[in-house]
């Protein structure tokens, strides 16, 4: 019961939803990139939504299953195909045992995640299979995964006594990936500090994600941004989405892997309901900003999670009839 990494991809880890409450300690939380694709697609394959997942760029991954499975695939579009067959993102799909799984075109997006029925069998480190590659911890011995690599599984399937591919994510709860995306913002602690000009620049203009970018942090160039007035920091907490000030002017997004605390004015926060659209982005793609009040934020969250616990109830029944 496994699954085996004739190719690896570009970069290809192990991750989960983070390892929350060590931040006092130095250590971030790491985690997927996109959020709402790698709790989704275990969602649809009847797992808890902290079940670890594959996060895969394209290039990506060529996959044998060494057992019949489940799985799912969401996030970016790879143009995933079983054995020439092409299979859609965001549905449940049956692989047979000794079936490859290969992702033949980058159609949109930049990461796509895997979930298998039942989840992989790995150790945890502080509570959390996520691979932290700066640390060398999590996942597969703390590292992206290479040729030859194997993640055996928990369990097994039959091929299921009936057709599963109706089942599928509801459209209202897919994020709308762009490579153009308008991300809502929340005002930072430091937001005040802008200049008049420079709060204008923050909404008002395109930003590029620049080639320096990476799962700690998307760097964004555009015209340059300004404080009121000089000012200078003592480093303080920040977190995924967090957007701080350079001193060059420019703007970085904090992303999965960011740091504990940061020294630079913390200007504004990507609300947790598009961060999977910041995730989604690549060197070269376009953002603007919008800003919105927390109180709405809160809102968009709560409406989200209400929706999902929905969709979860009724994914758990299906993945409990697909067998019977």
């Amino acid at each position: 019961m496994s699954l085996l990494f004739e190719k690896p991809g570009i970069l290809t880890t192990v991750q989960d939803l983070g390892r929350p409450g060590y931040r006092r300690f130095g250590i971030n939380p790491s985690g997927v990139m996109d959020r709402c694709a790698s709790r989704l697609v275990n969602i649809l394959v009847g797992n808890d939504e902290t079940e670890a997942v594959v996060e895969m760029h394209f290039p990506a991954a060529q996959i044998v299953f060494e057992s019949d499975s489940i799985f799912a695939i969401g996030g970016a579009d790879l143009g995933a195909e079983i054995d020439g067959e092409a299979i859609e993102n965001w549905r449940p799909t049956f692989a047979a045992k000794h079936t490859t799984l290969k992702f033949t075109r980058k159609n949109s997006g930049h990461r796509a995640y895997l979930a298998v029925s039942g989840g992989f069998k790995l150790e945890k480190w502080l509570g959390s299979a996520s691979t932290n590659l700066t640390a060398c911890v999590g996942g597969v011995g703390g590292r992206k995964l290479v040729a030859g690599d194997i993640l055996e599984l928990r369990q097994t399937h039959t091929r299921p006594n009936r057709d599963i591919s109706h089942v599928k994510v509801s459209t209202s709860l897919l994020p709308f990936y762009s490579r153009f995306p308008t991300v809502r913002i929340t005002a930072g602690a430091e937001y005040q500090l802008l200049s008049e000009v420079g709060r204008e620049l923050l909404t008002g203009q395109d930003l590029t994600i620049t080639n320096t970018s990476d799962r700690m942090g998307f760097r964004l160039s555009g015209e340059p941004i300004s404080l009121s007035k000089p000012l200078e920091l003592l480093s303080s907490a920040v977190d995924f989405g967090t957007i701080q000030l350079l001193p060059d002017g420019q703007l970085i997004v904090l992303m999965a892997d960011h740091q504990t605390t940061g020294g630079y004015p913390r200007i504004a926060h990507v609300i947790s309901q598009d961060l999977p659209l910041m995730a989604q982005l690549g060197p070269g793609d376009k953002v603007g900003f919008h800003l919105i009040e927390h109180a709405e934020a809160e809102q968009l969250a709560i409406d989200f999670e209400r929706e999902l616990r929905f969709f979860r109830v009724g994914c758990k029944f299906q993945a409990q009839t697909w067998t019977k």
